[in-house]
């Protein structure tokens, strides 16, 4: 019990039966140190008879006897009526204590009688009998350890009459095992509150695994029910719930605020109301002998309703233990807050933090980033910084999943660390695909530009107004944009250390926008009245060229999917690239036939000069499509063989 704390809460009710259990224990110490005080005086006056021997006793009342033998073996007379001995004063603090103890304890039960009995205890502190010192008068032991005739007063007489006290409040606070919870003295209408806190208890706490601490006592005091849990082994961590009918307090202490706040985020689905986290100073609490406290207020409308909530108390307890030490090694890998959201999500998914930190923790993750990603994930580097954080979120959320289902189940931590490093490529994967997502976007502007073009040659064989203006115009505004994405793609893939191959893409698709634009830069400065039969040898250069964007378009959208293992789109990216490479094929012959219907037309320079520069435009855009093609197959080949 973490007496300390709770008696600062002012719940010191609850400790009344392990008080009256120390107090007892404490009963059983001090009679055998008077003992021991006995006996050494008998050896100290008669030492050629054997010393008194009290092992036995030493070892029923849970005492080392090491440290009384060698006092009784080592007494002896020192003149005037004296005795010294070693380990005497030590003996004497001890006397003291263990009446202490007893005081203590009746006082618990029975403030009136603790008062008298302590100023017993002080009265005869005052006379000098319980002076510690390793030298002592023998009439003093006598009068320590007799009783007189005449009821004149005594620490042994203290020690009786502090024992029977103790006798009668321990009659009164039997224990029985209720669902695994200690309890003392309960009403009937107390055994269903305490069974539905420990059953929310008892369903997540084999989730601590091999840590201490979720003891749980409950006792009925002042017409209300107590429950305490003592939850780890930090001192003035703690949580006291008092019910009273369908109400219900829950006072809850901790060392770390954020701990705290975290707790009482758990019950947002029950109307409670909580305090503030008020700031408190006690001795020999947390590091700067400081705790936070917030209580919380819970009023049911039905007994259901009660322990529905008493339940959802129990099962939460489990998730504070280590919680601080999970945040703190989950903030090496992602930001403060999100590591705190995702100590969140574990609680309440059922999975906690405990199998995660009791499997490595920090060396689970840093041995997943060394096997599986050593050149992508650099030393120190945050997780959410190489996959981003969303990726990152997800990818921590999984390893505390799949660390709790295996270490439940006694799977090995092998086993574990190859499920977290096969995440963990796969998360990768998907950021490769996240930035295969804005390279998709580069090469729908390259179709729009291609589109553009089309549109404008086709208008002109068709004798329509054709805008040249308008057309590098708006094909100007597309390259820029699409110059902007590009320069967005590259800060990304190096931000996230992605693989060279993403780089190469976004060149490629740069250089094809790049020519495109050219070739309507050079289409809106065409002749007016060019020969029908130059245009009949455009039209279907322009058409390859959209068809070579709208290949590349659908080859990189299913190359995204690769990853998720779909065969499909494997087939699907690896067709489209196919026709990347027939659209290049095709666009060399229509810029030929273009060639040569210029060569043999006799046409004037200016028309001939912007034909031909609009064919060699479009059909380099081509061949850069083409190259994006085979970097786009290389790219899915190493998926699949991944």
């Amino acid at each position: 019990m973490k007496s300390q704390i709770i008696e600062q809460l002012g719940q010191a009710d609850i400790l009344l039966p392990s008080l009256v259990a120390e107090g007892l224990a404490a009963n059983d110490r001090v009679k055998v140190r008077m003992s021991a005080l006995q006996a050494a005086s008998h050896h100290a006056q008669q030492p050629d008879h054997p010393a008194t021997d009290l092992h036995v006793e030493c070892h029923a009342a849970g005492i080392a006897p090491a440290a009384l033998t060698t006092l009784i073996g080592g007494a002896h007379l020192a003149g005037d009526g004296r005795m010294a001995a070693p380990n005497l004063a030590r003996l004497m603090k001890e006397i003291h204590d263990d009446v202490t103890a007893m005081i203590r304890a009746v006082s618990a039960g029975k403030p009136s009688e603790g008062e008298t009995m302590g100023a017993r205890l002080a009265a005869i502190r005052a006379a000098g009998t319980l002076e510690a010192s390793n030298e002592i008068e023998i009439a003093r032991i006598a009068k320590l350890t007799g009783v007189a005739q005449d009821g004149a007063d005594s620490l042994h007489r203290l020690v009786m009459d502090l024992h029977k006290s103790l006798n009668r409040l321990a009659a009164g606070c039997s224990e029985e095992i209720l669902a695994g919870a200690h309890v003392f003295g309960l009403h009937p209408e107390d055994r269903a509150p305490v069974e539905s806190f420990m059953q929310g208890l008892n369903e997540t706490r084999a989730l601590k695994f091999d840590h201490p601490g979720l003891d749980t006592m409950a006792t009925r005091s002042g017409g209300r029910l107590l429950i305490q849990n003592d939850i780890g082994t930090t001192d003035a961590h703690v949580v006291v719930i008092a019910v009273k009918r369908n109400s219900v307090t829950v006072t809850y202490t901790d060392v770390h605020r954020a701990r705290a706040k975290f707790f009482i985020a758990l019950f947002d689905k029950f109307q409670a109301k909580w305090s503030g986290l008020d700031r408190h100073s006690a001795a020999g609490l947390g590091d700067d002998n400081a705790f936070y406290l917030v209580t919380g207020q819970y009023q049911a409308d039905s007994a259901a309703d009660r322990n529905a909530f008493l339940t959802a108390l129990g099962a939460a307890l489990v998730f504070l233990i280590d919680w601080n030490k999970a945040r703190k090694l989950l903030r090496n890998w992602v930001a403060k807050d999100d590591a705190a959201r995702i100590l969140e999500w574990a609680a309440r998914q059922r999975f906690g933090h405990r199998a995660f930190l009791e499997l490595g923790g920090n060396e689970l993750l840093g041995a997943a980033v060394r096997n599986a990603a050593p050149a992508r994930i650099g030393f120190g580097e945050r997780l959410d910084q190489a996959l981003g954080r969303n990726a990152a979120v997800d990818f921590l959320k999984t390893a505390m999943r799949v660390s709790s289902e295996a270490l439940s189940a006694g799977q090995s931590v092998r086993l574990v660390r190859d499920q977290i490093e096969a995440d963990l490529v796969r998360h990768l994967e998907r950021v490769d695909s996240t930035l295969l997502t804005t390279v998709l976007r580069q090469v729908g502007l390259a179709h729009d530009v291609a589109a553009a073009i089309a549109h404008h040659v086709a208008a002109l064989q068709a004798g329509r107004p054709a805008d040249g203006t308008r057309l590098a115009a708006r094909t100007g505004l597309v390259e820029r944009k699409a110059d902007r994405i590009a320069i967005e793609a590259r800060k990304e893939a190096t931000r996230l250390n992605a693989g060279p191959i993403i780089e190469q893409l976004v060149d490629r698709v740069e250089e094809a926008v790049d020519e495109l634009e050219q070739a309507a830069f050079i289409a809106s400065l065409a002749p007016t009245g060019i020969d029908p039969p130059l245009l009949q040898a455009l039209a279907p250069l322009c058409a390859v060229a959209t068809t070579a964007t709208e290949a590349a378009a659908s080859g990189l959208a299913a190359a995204i999917e690769v990853p998720e293992g779909r065969r499909a789109d494997s087939e699907d990216a690896l067709a489209a690239v196919v026709r990347l490479i027939d659209a290049e094929h095709a666009a060399d012959s229509r810029e030929r036939d273009v060639t040569t219907q210029v060569f043999a037309g006799g046409y004037d320079v200016a028309t001939s000069l912007s034909v031909l520069e609009l064919a060699r435009a479009i059909e380099r855009a081509t061949d850069r499509l083409a190259g994006f093609g085979h970097l786009l197959r290389r790219h899915v080949m190493t998926d699949l063989s991944a």
